[in-house]
């Protein structure tokens, strides 16, 4: 019986919980090599630029620390309304702005996906844009969010997955895009660049 012929294995440059959940909860192998890069915009950015630059950002330094053969998959996401990129609260205040802003509007959750593969260094780098739209929320909903604490690690400051979906009342586009990693995309990604599934 002929052997099946090993892939490169894959790496995710992560250390967010959730994006190794997505990727566990679907049943693919992977390690998990956490990096970083500065979440600040360039100007005259887009935010679509701006998550894809990071994504490839970080799928380039985790390189650095991967010998091949290797699927290196990095992500950033944000939550973008009027323009305006809501990143990760910097305190609680700060999460009840973000909030009271999307508090009965639609905003758009857009994640940047690089994939690198090594050793050759072949890079596919995409975006996906998903909207969600909140229920009107009175600020005593706004103050017992914050007070539970699940907003300060979350771009936008809110967890879909979590108390957080309760304020959601119609999403257009994928939803694991919105928790931090769009897995239908990432595995086209992947196929394109020679993973082979399980």
């Amino acid at each position: 019986m002929p052997v099946k012929e090993q892939g490169p294995r894959l790496v995710l440059a992560s250390a967010s919980p959730r994006r190794t959940a997505i990727l566990q909860d679907a049943g693919i192998a992977f390690e998990r090599l956490a990096t970083e890069a500065e979440e600040v915009r360039l100007p005259g950015e887009s935010p679509a630029e701006l998550v894809r630059r990071l994504a490839e950002t970080k799928a380039r330094r985790a390189a650095e620390h991967v010998a091949g053969p290797a699927l290196i998959v990095a992500a950033d996401t944000v939550v973008v309304l009027d323009d305006e990129v809501l990143g990760k609260p910097l305190s609680p205040e700060d999460a009840r702005r973000m909030l009271g802003r999307l508090s009965g509007r639609t905003h758009e959750v857009i994640s940047g996906v690089a994939v690198l593969r090594l050793p050759d260094s072949a890079l596919r780098a995409e975006e996906e844009v998903t909207r969600v739209t909140f229920a009107r929320l009175s600020e005593d909903e706004i103050r017992a969010y914050v007070a539970a604490g699940e907003p300060f690690d979350k771009a936008g400051a809110y967890a879909i997955q979590g108390r957080g979906g309760r304020f959601v009342t119609r999403i257009e586009g994928c939803y694991f895009n919105v928790v931090g990693l769009p897995l239908a995309r990432l595995c086209r990604m992947l196929r394109a660049l020679g993973w082979q599934e399980d």
